[in-house]
């Protein structure tokens, strides 16, 4: 049969647990997917079970990664602020199904499997210890954080459905560069908002 790649079976694997859900996954599935038998599936990188612990495992090292590198870069200050969310938007936009396996497991999906779900805490624990200093006092910290993070999970995984009456009716894609550039400018408008502006300026 010749050498499998193990990266390409963790990469099908991730891409089925992010559309179907792991409940909608099985063994079969990925196995077909790859042109093997189920039985080999098993042998190279575990059981169900196992390969969706591997592949949450894989994504959470990838974000932390990535995280880790905007937080080492962060300055406490608006911009910096706005310089850390847009680390993240670029990290979520180019890795999608990242996002789509954590809404699974948020939608009840894998319900008695490891989850991310401590690994977010923490992730959303670390942004606020870094921003705490540039928010407005009157500005409850960790709504701005989940505020910020929602937008970002819900504009990539849904994009925008404008009102009727808005100057650019119709329904914008995470995909289209134009709503990316477009969500991204309202993000740093939210951002300028709810954060402290530079010493001495009387600007929003």
């Amino acid at each position: 049969m010749g050498d499998v790649d193990t990266g390409h079976l963790m990469d099908l694997a991730m891409r089925l647990f992010a559309e179907l859900g792991y409940d909608g996954t099985s063994t079969q599935l990925i196995a077909d997917a790859a042109g093997i038998p189920a039985g080999r599936l098993v042998e190279l990188v575990g059981n169900k079970a196992q390969l969706y612990q591997a592949v949450v495992a894989r994504s959470q090292e990838a974000e932390e990664h990535a995280v880790e590198a905007a937080l080492d870069a962060f300055v406490p200050t608006r911009q910096g602020v706005i310089d850390l969310i847009d680390a993240l938007l670029d990290f979520y936009a180019d890795h999608p199904q990242f996002l789509t396996l954590w809404l699974h497991r948020w939608a009840g999906d894998a319900a008695d499997m490891p989850g991310p779900e401590i690994y977010i805490r923490g992730l959303s624990q670390r942004l606020a210890d870094a921003i705490k200093d540039v928010v407005e006092p009157d500005i409850d910290l960790d709504h701005l954080v989940w505020t910020l993070v929602w937008c970002i999970f819900g504009f990539l995984t849904s994009g925008v459905q404008p009102a009727a009456s808005a100057a650019h009716p119709g329904y914008r894609t995470p995909y289209d560069p134009r709503s990316l550039i477009g969500f991204r400018a309202y993000l740093h408008a939210l951002i300028t908002r709810l954060t402290r502006p530079p010493a001495g300026s009387t600007a929003l």
